[in-house]
């Protein structure tokens, strides 16, 4: 079943390739979706496909790349939306 999700990561997230890890991660996952950097300091992403790939997905959220200092990690599922690829901003 496919599921979209908006995740919020806290934490040493910006300036620690945070965003295209989670590029990365989210293709090698089939994902669609974003990433992009709030003004709070924090990571946005949008996360959409099958259920089980998400969840992996938010898991791996939670460590990050290397660099990352991920603190806390928000999630909300959202109405499906369609994405034909995932997207840093």
């Amino acid at each position: 079943m496919n599921v979209s999700y908006i995740a919020h990561v806290s934490g040493k997230v910006q300036g620690v390739y945070f965003r295209a890890s989670s590029q990365q991660m989210a293709i090698e996952y089939g994902l669609s979706g974003y990433a992009h950097n709030l003004a709070d300091g924090d990571v946005e992403l949008l996360l959409c496909g099958e259920e089980e790939s998400v969840s992996k997905m938010l898991l791996w959220l939670n460590e990050g790349p290397p660099q990352a200092e991920v603190t806390n990690v928000e999630t909300k599922q959202v109405p499906w939306q369609n994405h034909n690829h995932f997207s840093i901003g």
